[in-house]
């Protein structure tokens, strides 16, 4: 004969009954996907820092001379057997060819000087700390003298530049001089690279995230730092050409895979809305943040390699600031 039980009470936590429902609890951490690692950027990074080598360099060369050695006299005797033939049309083809090579002539010239422009800032980058390091006040005015001469031509400095003038009699040593220089001219500079530095920023990460494909992740991501990086060389003044550019470019993301900035770590996502961002995000978003945040990393690093003056008075821009700038309301979090 079975015996008869009453309803059994389960005795519930105070604490925990109030208020709890299922829309309170963590959300279930995905395991199997892969956390954001930024590929497209690591991948664009160690193809623009890697140099070739000598035997490849000469391949190169070599092969490039005899190509146009051999279009040389391939146009060549097209030319003279047209003028034989047809004189007018002969003749109308021999200045097209001769207005080529006087636009090329221009191009390697613009080139020239962009690569000069480019060195000069790196002599005032040098002459600067070695004026800091020795406290050298002559020094740090030949600096002044120098930088006003690289931003005489620019009407957007002329207030600057004479506030400079203005108080430069007034500092008594090359720290404070090269500071008030500082200030003066190059904070307006500085504000104009950090919005090119954002701008980039974006772009790389919403073409992450709304690109599916990895290769035009990396074009893309290509593409974007090296127009930031000829932008924000054209701000401080060093305006490159296409071979500066690329200069630019090889010489920044040498420094950063040498560094491992380029690598993900527990402060680059830290930096991004807390840490928390990308693992309530999708992959793809969660990719886009990452390479976001690399690409203002990479941006830092070019506006301290253009920059014609260390940081001393004005801070170094942070990249987490310029990244929650950058990518506030681009990706909207999960409600």
């Amino acid at each position: 004969m079975s015996r008869k039980q009453g309803p059994v009470l389960i005795e519930i936590d105070e604490e925990e009954a109030p208020g709890a429902s299922p829309a309170d609890a963590p959300p279930v951490p995905d395991l199997d996907a892969p956390a954001a690692e930024g590929r497209a950027m690591q991948t664009a990074a160690t193809l623009a820092a890697r140099r070739g080598g000598r035997l490849g360099a000469w391949f190169w060369g070599l092969l490039l001379a005899f190509v146009a050695t051999a279009v040389s006299l391939a146009a060549w005797d097209f030319i003279t057997g047209l003028i034989a033939r047809l004189p007018v049309l002969g003749w109308t083809l021999a200045g097209m060819g001769a207005a080529i090579l006087v636009l090329l002539a221009v191009i390697v010239v613009r080139e020239a000087a962009a690569i000069a422009r480019l060195g000069r800032i790196d002599r005032l980058q040098r002459e600067a700390d070695a004026a800091l390091a020795g406290q050298d006040l002559d020094g740090a005015r030949a600096v002044i003298r120098r930088l006003e001469g690289l931003y005489r031509q620019r009407r957007d400095t002329g207030w600057a530049r004479a506030r400079l003038a203005e108080r430069e009699a007034e500092m008594l040593d090359a720290d404070a001089l090269l500071g008030l220089a500082e200030a003066e001219l190059l904070a307006p500079l500085d504000a104009a690279a950090r919005r090119e530095i954002e701008a980039a920023a974006r772009q790389v990460a919403a073409i992450t995230a709304i690109v599916p494909l990895a290769l035009a992740d990396v074009i893309g991501a290509l593409t974007a730092n090296t127009r930031m990086i000829r932008r924000i060389a054209d701000i401080y003044g060093g305006r490159s050409g296409t071979l500066g550019s690329l200069r630019l470019l090889r010489a920044v993301f040498t420094h950063l895979v040498a560094t491992g900035a380029v690598a993900v770590g527990d402060d680059m996502l830290s930096s991004i809305a807390g840490g928390g961002l990308v693992s309530r995000l999708s992959r793809r978003f969660g990719e886009g943040v990452v390479n976001g945040a690399l690409t203002a990393r990479v941006g830092v690093a070019a506006l301290e390699v253009c920059r014609p003056l260390p940081f001393r008075r004005l801070s170094r821009p942070s990249v987490s600031s310029i990244v929650k700038r950058a990518l506030t309301g681009l990706f909207a979090s999960p409600r």
